[in-house]
C-alpha cells in the first residue's frame, strides 16, 4: 500500500525582459530603472547594449518582437478562432408572403418567362382599355352641344367707341 503524494511545484517568480521578452529567472538580468522613473528588467549584458544603443526588438531575428512580427511563434498552440457563416434568413416583404417569394424563386425559368409575358400583357390590356375610355371622355363633352367662346357676351363689358 503505497501513500497518495501530491507533489507540488514550485513556484518560481518570473519577469520579462524589456527588449527580448525572454523569461529572466531570480538571480539574473539587470533591472535599469529609466529617466522617467520607469523600472526595466533586462534579460542580458547584450539585451542592455542593444536597449541603450536604442536599437528596435523588433529589427533583431532572435528576439520575441521580431519573432511576433514575423508570425513565426507559437504557430500550433494558437488556432485560428472559426467564425461562424451568417445564415441568411428569408422574410417577407409587404404586400407579398414569404410562402409566394419561396414559389416565385423555385419556378423554372420557362414559366417565369411565361408568367412575366402573360403579366406584361394584362398591363398592355389594361393600358388600352384606359386610353379608350379616355378617348371616349374627350369625346363626350364637346358633341353635347356647342362650346362657349369667350368675349361673345353682347352689351357686356363694351367700351364706348366715338361717343
Amino acid at each position: 500500500f503505497a501513500p497518495h503524494f501530491t507533489v507540488a511545484k514550485m513556484v518560481v517568480k518570473t519577469e520579462r525582459c524589456a527588449f527580448s521578452e525572454f523569461l529572466v529567472f531570480p538571480g539574473h538580468g539587470m533591472k535599469y530603472i529609466r529617466k522617467d522613473g520607469q523600472p526595466l528588467i533586462l534579460g542580458s549584458s547584450k539585451s542592455k547594449s542593444l536597449y541603450m544603443q536604442r536599437l528596435k526588438p523588433s529589427k533583431l531575428q532572435w528576439t520575441q518582437g521580431w519573432r511576433r512580427l514575423n508570425k513565426k511563434a507559437l504557430v500550433d498552440t494558437i488556432s485560428k478562432k472559426r467564425t461562424r457563416k451568417n445564415t441568411k434568413v428569408q422574410r417577407a416583404i409587404v404586400g407579398v408572403s414569404l410562402d409566394e417569394i419561396k414559389k416565385i424563386r423555385n419556378q423554372k425559368p420557362q414559366e417565369k418567362s411565361a408568367a412575366r409575358a402573360a403579366a406584361l400583357k394584362e398591363v398592355k390590356e389594361r393600358n388600352k382599355k384606359a386610353a379608350a375610355a379616355k378617348k371616349a371622355s374627350a369625346k363626350g363633352p364637346a358633341s353635347k352641344g356647342p362650346a362657349k367662346q369667350k368675349g361673345s357676351t353682347k352689351g357686356a363689358n363694351q367700351k364706348s367707341v366715338g361717343r
